[in-house]
Protein backbone atom coordinates (compact mmCIF):
# COMPACT_ATOMS: atom_id res chain seq x y z
CA UNK A 1 0.00 0.00 0.00
CA UNK A 2 1.40 3.63 -0.41
CA UNK A 3 3.20 5.24 2.07
CA UNK A 4 2.24 8.70 2.80
CA UNK A 5 4.14 10.75 5.42
CA UNK A 6 3.93 14.32 6.86
CA UNK A 7 7.38 15.91 7.32
CA UNK A 8 7.31 19.28 9.13
CA UNK A 9 8.94 22.20 8.47
CA UNK A 10 9.11 25.94 9.55
CA UNK A 11 6.84 26.79 6.14
CA UNK A 12 4.08 24.48 4.91
CA UNK A 13 4.01 20.90 5.07
CA UNK A 14 5.65 18.36 2.67
CA UNK A 15 3.74 15.55 1.97
CA UNK A 16 6.21 12.17 0.60
CA UNK A 17 4.99 9.10 -1.12
CA UNK A 18 7.83 7.10 0.53
CA UNK A 19 9.63 5.94 3.56
CA UNK A 20 12.85 5.80 1.50
CA UNK A 21 14.40 9.21 1.85
CA UNK A 22 17.37 10.13 2.87
CA UNK A 23 18.17 12.75 5.92
CA UNK A 24 19.89 15.42 2.72
CA UNK A 25 16.86 15.22 0.96
CA UNK A 26 14.52 15.74 3.94
CA UNK A 27 16.51 19.30 4.46
CA UNK A 28 16.39 20.29 1.33
CA UNK A 29 12.56 19.43 1.26
CA UNK A 30 12.29 21.50 4.55
CA UNK A 31 14.01 24.35 3.31
CA UNK A 32 12.02 24.59 -0.44
CA UNK A 33 9.05 24.23 2.00
CA UNK A 34 9.79 27.26 4.22
CA UNK A 35 10.25 29.42 1.33
CA UNK A 36 6.97 32.28 1.75
CA UNK A 37 4.91 31.74 -1.37
CA UNK A 38 5.23 28.18 -1.42
CA UNK A 39 1.12 27.58 -2.08
CA UNK A 40 -0.45 24.71 0.47
CA UNK A 41 2.30 22.10 0.47
CA UNK A 42 4.76 20.03 -1.14
CA UNK A 43 4.57 16.95 -2.90
CA UNK A 44 7.44 14.33 -2.82
CA UNK A 45 7.21 11.47 -5.13
CA UNK A 46 8.31 8.19 -4.13
CA UNK A 47 11.48 8.71 -6.27
CA UNK A 48 12.76 11.30 -4.70
CA UNK A 49 16.51 11.79 -4.04
CA UNK A 50 19.05 14.83 -3.35
CA UNK A 51 19.21 17.59 -6.90
CA UNK A 52 20.11 21.30 -6.67
CA UNK A 53 18.53 23.51 -4.97
CA UNK A 54 14.97 21.33 -5.01
CA UNK A 55 14.74 17.94 -4.63
CA UNK A 56 14.79 15.66 -7.48
CA UNK A 57 10.78 13.85 -7.49
CA UNK A 58 9.23 17.02 -5.95
CA UNK A 59 5.82 19.20 -7.14
CA UNK A 60 6.29 22.38 -6.09
CA UNK A 61 3.14 24.99 -6.42
CA UNK A 62 4.07 28.48 -6.21
CA UNK A 63 1.86 32.00 -6.18
CA UNK A 64 3.62 35.18 -7.61
CA UNK A 65 7.17 33.69 -7.97
CA UNK A 66 9.00 30.34 -9.45
CA UNK A 67 12.22 29.05 -8.33
CA UNK A 68 14.71 28.61 -11.73
CA UNK A 69 17.11 25.83 -10.49
CA UNK A 70 14.34 24.25 -9.37
CA UNK A 71 12.78 23.95 -12.56
CA UNK A 72 16.26 22.99 -13.23
CA UNK A 73 19.18 23.21 -16.49
CA UNK A 74 16.89 20.18 -18.60
CA UNK A 75 14.22 22.22 -19.04
CA UNK A 76 11.59 20.16 -21.06
CA UNK A 77 13.34 16.41 -20.02
CA UNK A 78 10.40 13.53 -20.51
CA UNK A 79 9.99 10.74 -22.12
CA UNK A 80 8.57 9.43 -25.32
CA UNK A 81 7.04 5.74 -26.07
CA UNK A 82 4.51 4.15 -29.02
CA UNK A 83 3.28 0.57 -29.55
CA UNK A 84 4.63 -1.32 -32.68
CA UNK A 85 2.44 -3.85 -34.71
CA UNK A 86 5.59 -6.11 -34.11
CA UNK A 87 5.49 -9.28 -31.75
CA UNK A 88 8.28 -10.55 -29.42
CA UNK A 89 8.68 -14.00 -31.86
CA UNK A 90 9.71 -11.22 -35.12
CA UNK A 91 13.01 -10.43 -32.94
CA UNK A 92 15.90 -12.59 -32.71
CA UNK A 93 19.12 -11.55 -31.19
CA UNK A 94 20.97 -11.00 -34.73
CA UNK A 95 18.41 -8.39 -35.31
CA UNK A 96 18.25 -6.89 -31.93
CA UNK A 97 21.92 -6.10 -32.14
CA UNK A 98 21.48 -4.63 -35.52
CA UNK A 99 18.82 -2.55 -34.21
CA UNK A 100 21.14 -1.09 -31.84
CA UNK A 101 23.84 -0.82 -34.30
CA UNK A 102 21.63 0.95 -36.60
CA UNK A 103 20.09 3.43 -33.47
CA UNK A 104 24.10 4.15 -32.38
CA UNK A 105 24.20 5.12 -35.72
CA UNK A 106 21.56 6.99 -36.39
CA UNK A 107 20.78 9.00 -33.32
CA UNK A 108 24.10 11.24 -32.20
CA UNK A 109 24.72 10.77 -28.30
CA UNK A 110 26.43 12.27 -25.62
CA UNK A 111 28.05 15.94 -27.09
CA UNK A 112 27.85 14.60 -30.01
CA UNK A 113 25.18 16.44 -33.14
CA UNK A 114 24.28 15.79 -36.48
CA UNK A 115 26.69 17.15 -39.08
CA UNK A 116 24.07 18.68 -41.57
CA UNK A 117 21.06 20.56 -40.23
CA UNK A 118 18.72 20.46 -43.56
CA UNK A 119 16.80 17.14 -42.88
CA UNK A 120 16.04 18.98 -39.34
CA UNK A 121 15.48 22.30 -40.77
CA UNK A 122 11.69 22.39 -41.05
CA UNK A 123 11.44 21.02 -37.43
CA UNK A 124 13.63 24.02 -36.29
CA UNK A 125 11.77 26.45 -37.61
CA UNK A 126 9.18 27.20 -35.31
CA UNK A 127 11.73 27.85 -33.07
CA UNK A 128 13.70 30.40 -34.66
CA UNK A 129 11.75 33.15 -34.11
CA UNK A 130 11.47 32.73 -30.25
CA UNK A 131 15.14 32.65 -30.26
CA UNK A 132 15.68 35.16 -31.81
CA UNK A 133 13.30 37.50 -29.54
CA UNK A 134 14.82 36.29 -26.29
CA UNK A 135 18.54 37.28 -27.63
CA UNK A 136 17.30 40.67 -28.98
CA UNK A 137 16.30 41.52 -25.37
CA UNK A 138 19.39 39.67 -23.62
CA UNK A 139 22.25 40.24 -25.89
CA UNK A 140 23.97 37.88 -23.62
CA UNK A 141 22.62 34.89 -24.30
CA UNK A 142 24.69 35.04 -27.76
CA UNK A 143 27.73 34.45 -25.69
CA UNK A 144 26.72 31.78 -23.62
CA UNK A 145 25.05 30.57 -27.33
CA UNK A 146 28.48 30.14 -28.24
CA UNK A 147 28.93 26.74 -28.65
CA UNK A 148 25.73 25.70 -29.14
CA UNK A 149 25.24 27.97 -32.09
CA UNK A 150 24.05 24.99 -33.99
CA UNK A 151 21.13 24.38 -31.83
CA UNK A 152 19.09 22.80 -35.11
CA UNK A 153 21.75 20.18 -35.46
CA UNK A 154 21.38 18.87 -31.88
CA UNK A 155 16.95 18.13 -32.60
CA UNK A 156 17.06 15.13 -32.65
CA UNK A 157 19.92 13.90 -30.63
CA UNK A 158 20.15 12.17 -27.11
CA UNK A 159 22.01 13.82 -25.08
CA UNK A 160 24.17 11.98 -22.22
CA UNK A 161 23.35 10.72 -18.57
CA UNK A 162 20.75 9.17 -18.04
CA UNK A 163 18.62 10.15 -21.36
CA UNK A 164 18.46 6.40 -23.23
CA UNK A 165 16.31 4.97 -25.95
CA UNK A 166 14.99 1.56 -25.90
CA UNK A 167 13.21 -1.52 -27.82
CA UNK A 168 10.69 -2.98 -25.39
CA UNK A 169 8.49 -5.61 -25.23
CA UNK A 170 5.02 -5.52 -23.20
CA UNK A 171 3.22 -7.73 -21.03
CA UNK A 172 1.73 -9.71 -23.92
CA UNK A 173 4.50 -9.67 -26.11
CA UNK A 174 4.14 -6.48 -28.19
CA UNK A 175 6.86 -4.30 -29.20
CA UNK A 176 7.21 -0.87 -28.12
CA UNK A 177 10.03 1.88 -28.54
CA UNK A 178 10.69 4.53 -25.45
CA UNK A 179 13.17 7.27 -25.51
CA UNK A 180 14.31 9.47 -22.72
CA UNK A 181 15.60 12.95 -23.40
CA UNK A 182 15.38 17.13 -22.87
CA UNK A 183 16.38 20.46 -24.63
CA UNK A 184 19.96 19.31 -25.37
CA UNK A 185 22.63 22.27 -25.01
CA UNK A 186 20.14 24.87 -25.45
CA UNK A 187 17.77 24.42 -22.95
CA UNK A 188 20.93 23.81 -20.49
CA UNK A 189 21.94 27.38 -22.04
CA UNK A 190 19.04 29.71 -21.34
CA UNK A 191 18.18 27.81 -17.70
CA UNK A 192 21.79 28.43 -16.51
CA UNK A 193 21.65 32.25 -17.79
CA UNK A 194 18.38 32.89 -16.01
CA UNK A 195 19.10 30.76 -12.81
CA UNK A 196 22.54 32.98 -12.52
CA UNK A 197 20.11 36.28 -12.84
CA UNK A 198 18.11 35.09 -10.19
CA UNK A 199 20.71 34.42 -7.93
CA UNK A 200 22.18 38.18 -8.71
CA UNK A 201 18.86 39.90 -8.33
CA UNK A 202 18.27 37.97 -4.88
CA UNK A 203 21.74 39.31 -4.00
CA UNK A 204 20.97 42.57 -4.84
CA UNK A 205 18.21 42.75 -3.07
CA UNK A 206 19.36 41.41 -0.12
CA UNK A 207 16.98 38.60 0.60
CA UNK A 208 18.39 35.87 3.00
CA UNK A 209 17.60 32.12 1.52
CA UNK A 210 18.66 28.60 3.52
CA UNK A 211 20.11 27.73 0.06
CA UNK A 212 21.45 30.12 -2.97
CA UNK A 213 19.96 27.79 -5.18
CA UNK A 214 16.12 28.59 -4.30
CA UNK A 215 16.58 32.38 -5.74
CA UNK A 216 13.39 32.99 -7.22
CA UNK A 217 11.63 35.52 -9.80
CA UNK A 218 9.26 37.65 -8.42
CA UNK A 219 5.89 37.78 -10.65
CA UNK A 220 6.15 41.31 -12.29
CA UNK A 221 9.60 41.75 -11.61
CA UNK A 222 11.97 42.45 -14.60
CA UNK A 223 12.84 38.96 -15.49
CA UNK A 224 9.96 37.01 -14.41
CA UNK A 225 8.55 37.05 -17.68
CA UNK A 226 11.32 36.37 -19.85
CA UNK A 227 12.09 33.23 -17.90
CA UNK A 228 8.90 31.65 -17.87
CA UNK A 229 9.04 32.59 -22.03
CA UNK A 230 12.40 30.86 -22.25
CA UNK A 231 11.38 27.77 -20.39
CA UNK A 232 7.97 27.64 -22.75
CA UNK A 233 10.43 27.49 -26.21
CA UNK A 234 13.15 25.20 -24.41
CA UNK A 235 10.18 22.37 -23.00
CA UNK A 236 8.31 22.97 -27.12
CA UNK A 237 11.95 22.23 -28.09
CA UNK A 238 12.21 19.15 -26.15
CA UNK A 239 9.04 18.10 -27.02
CA UNK A 240 10.08 18.45 -30.84
CA UNK A 241 13.62 16.81 -30.08
CA UNK A 242 11.54 13.56 -28.73
CA UNK A 243 9.40 13.39 -31.88
CA UNK A 244 12.35 13.99 -34.30
CA UNK A 245 14.24 11.15 -32.65
CA UNK A 246 11.46 8.76 -32.24
CA UNK A 247 10.61 9.10 -36.33
CA UNK A 248 14.79 8.50 -36.89
CA UNK A 249 14.53 5.46 -34.77
CA UNK A 250 11.38 4.40 -36.27
CA UNK A 251 13.20 4.69 -39.79
CA UNK A 252 16.22 2.69 -38.48
CA UNK A 253 13.99 -0.51 -37.21
CA UNK A 254 12.19 -0.56 -40.53
CA UNK A 255 15.42 -1.49 -41.90
CA UNK A 256 16.00 -4.56 -39.63
CA UNK A 257 12.73 -5.85 -39.05
CA UNK A 258 9.34 -6.90 -40.74
CA UNK A 259 7.04 -4.36 -41.92
CA UNK A 260 5.11 -2.44 -38.94
CA UNK A 261 3.05 0.00 -37.88
CA UNK A 262 2.86 2.18 -34.69
CA UNK A 263 -0.58 1.18 -33.08
CA UNK A 264 -2.03 3.05 -30.00
CA UNK A 265 -1.29 6.50 -29.06
CA UNK A 266 1.79 8.14 -28.58
CA UNK A 267 2.39 9.33 -24.94
CA UNK A 268 5.22 12.13 -24.97
CA UNK A 269 5.37 13.83 -21.79
CA UNK A 270 7.61 16.05 -19.78
CA UNK A 271 8.60 15.47 -16.69
CA UNK A 272 11.14 18.74 -15.88
CA UNK A 273 9.01 21.60 -16.39
CA UNK A 274 6.63 24.81 -15.43
CA UNK A 275 3.06 25.01 -15.86
CA UNK A 276 0.22 26.99 -15.09
CA UNK A 277 -2.77 25.29 -13.05
CA UNK A 278 -5.66 25.52 -10.37
CA UNK A 279 -5.31 23.68 -7.34
CA UNK A 280 -6.34 23.94 -3.92
CA UNK A 281 -8.71 26.95 -4.80
CA UNK A 282 -5.78 29.09 -6.46
CA UNK A 283 -4.17 29.79 -9.81
CA UNK A 284 -0.20 28.63 -9.35
CA UNK A 285 2.40 27.69 -11.01
CA UNK A 286 3.41 23.98 -10.66
CA UNK A 287 7.10 23.07 -11.15
CA UNK A 288 7.79 19.48 -11.56
CA UNK A 289 11.13 18.65 -11.20
CA UNK A 290 11.58 15.20 -11.73
CA UNK A 291 7.76 14.32 -11.83
CA UNK A 292 4.99 13.73 -14.44
CA UNK A 293 1.44 15.61 -14.51
CA UNK A 294 -1.12 12.80 -13.61
CA UNK A 295 -4.32 14.54 -14.29
CA UNK A 296 -7.60 11.78 -14.10
CA UNK A 297 -7.19 9.92 -17.67
CA UNK A 298 -3.71 11.39 -18.32
CA UNK A 299 -1.20 8.55 -19.99
CA UNK A 300 2.30 8.58 -18.81
CA UNK A 301 5.90 6.97 -19.06
CA UNK A 302 7.71 5.83 -15.70
CA UNK A 303 10.95 3.77 -16.55
CA UNK A 304 12.89 1.77 -13.95
CA UNK A 305 16.71 1.45 -15.34
CA UNK A 306 18.11 -0.14 -18.11
CA UNK A 307 17.61 -3.56 -16.73
CA UNK A 308 14.53 -3.60 -15.18
CA UNK A 309 11.14 -2.83 -15.73
CA UNK A 310 9.21 0.50 -16.83
CA UNK A 311 5.43 1.30 -17.01
CA UNK A 312 3.23 2.68 -19.20
CA UNK A 313 0.26 5.11 -16.91
CA UNK A 314 -2.80 6.16 -16.09
CA UNK A 315 -3.34 9.27 -13.95
CA UNK A 316 -5.50 9.16 -10.99
CA UNK A 317 -5.91 12.91 -10.62
CA UNK A 318 -5.12 12.84 -6.67
CA UNK A 319 -5.42 16.32 -5.41
CA UNK A 320 -2.41 15.93 -2.74
CA UNK A 321 0.42 15.29 -5.29
CA UNK A 322 -1.44 18.34 -7.15
CA UNK A 323 -2.22 15.29 -9.77
CA UNK A 324 1.56 14.18 -10.17
CA UNK A 325 3.52 10.99 -10.35
CA UNK A 326 7.32 9.75 -10.37
CA UNK A 327 9.26 10.06 -12.88
CA UNK A 328 10.92 7.13 -12.96
CA UNK A 329 12.70 4.65 -10.54
CA UNK A 330 15.16 7.43 -8.98
CA UNK A 331 18.57 7.33 -8.22
CA UNK A 332 19.83 5.75 -4.93
CA UNK A 333 23.79 5.92 -5.33
CA UNK A 334 25.34 9.35 -7.13
CA UNK A 335 27.35 8.21 -10.21
CA UNK A 336 30.75 8.06 -8.32
CA UNK A 337 29.91 6.18 -5.51
CA UNK A 338 28.08 3.92 -8.25
CA UNK A 339 31.29 4.07 -10.36
CA UNK A 340 33.31 3.07 -7.60
CA UNK A 341 30.92 0.00 -6.21
CA UNK A 342 30.77 -1.96 -9.16
CA UNK A 343 33.05 -3.67 -12.22
CA UNK A 344 31.55 -4.58 -15.49
CA UNK A 345 30.64 -8.15 -14.45
CA UNK A 346 28.29 -6.78 -12.10
CA UNK A 347 26.83 -4.73 -15.11
CA UNK A 348 26.85 -7.78 -17.29
CA UNK A 349 25.11 -9.76 -14.63
CA UNK A 350 22.58 -6.97 -14.21
CA UNK A 351 21.55 -6.47 -17.69
CA UNK A 352 21.37 -9.90 -18.77
CA UNK A 353 19.16 -10.64 -21.82
CA UNK A 354 20.06 -6.74 -23.08
CA UNK A 355 21.45 -5.77 -26.10
CA UNK A 356 23.40 -2.64 -24.66
CA UNK A 357 26.81 -1.10 -23.77
CA UNK A 358 28.43 -3.27 -21.20
CA UNK A 359 31.32 -1.24 -20.55
CA UNK A 360 32.71 1.12 -17.57
CA UNK A 361 31.28 3.97 -19.24
CA UNK A 362 28.20 3.04 -18.62
CA UNK A 363 28.78 1.61 -14.91
CA UNK A 364 27.03 4.63 -12.81
CA UNK A 365 23.69 3.70 -14.41
CA UNK A 366 24.00 0.30 -13.56
CA UNK A 367 20.22 -0.92 -12.39
CA UNK A 368 21.94 -1.62 -8.51
CA UNK A 369 22.43 2.46 -8.41
CA UNK A 370 18.54 3.57 -9.04
CA UNK A 371 15.70 2.25 -6.47
CA UNK A 372 13.29 -0.46 -6.82
CA UNK A 373 10.91 0.62 -9.39
CA UNK A 374 8.10 -1.93 -8.38
CA UNK A 375 8.62 -0.32 -4.82
CA UNK A 376 8.10 3.14 -6.25
CA UNK A 377 5.17 1.55 -8.64
CA UNK A 378 3.81 0.46 -5.04
CA UNK A 379 3.91 3.51 -3.18
CA UNK A 380 2.27 5.49 -5.93
CA UNK A 381 -1.18 3.16 -6.58
CA UNK A 382 -3.24 6.24 -5.14
CA UNK A 383 -1.61 8.13 -8.15
CA UNK A 384 -1.22 6.06 -11.08
CA UNK A 385 -2.70 2.68 -12.22
CA UNK A 386 -0.25 0.52 -14.72
CA UNK A 387 -1.30 0.17 -18.06
CA UNK A 388 1.30 -1.66 -19.71
CA UNK A 389 4.30 -3.17 -18.05
CA UNK A 390 7.53 -3.30 -20.31
CA UNK A 391 11.06 -4.75 -20.36
CA UNK A 392 13.57 -3.79 -22.88
CA UNK A 393 15.36 -5.89 -25.00
CA UNK A 394 17.52 -3.03 -26.43
CA UNK A 395 19.04 0.11 -24.56
CA UNK A 396 20.91 2.87 -26.13
CA UNK A 397 22.40 4.69 -23.63
CA UNK A 398 23.58 8.62 -23.71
Amino acid sequence: MPVVQTLDSPGVPVRIWTADVDEASRRQLANLASLPFIHHHVAAMPDVHLGIGATIGSVIATRGAVVPAAVGVDLGCGMVACRLSLAAEQLDERRLQRVFDQISRDVPVGKAQHADDRALAGAARPFEAGLKAMTQKHPQLLKTFGKFSKWVNQLGTLGGGNHFIEVCLDESGQVWVMLHSGSRGIGNALASYFIELARQDIERRQIHLPDRDLAYFAEGSEHFADYVAAVHWAQEYAYANRECMLQQVLAGLARHLPPFAVTGEVVNCHHNYLAREHHYGADVWVTRKGAIRARAGDMGIVPGSMGTRCYIVRGKGNPESFESSAHGAGRRMSRNAAARAFAEADLRRQTEGVVCRKDKGVIDEIPAAYKDIDAVMENQKDLTEIVHTLKQVVCVKG
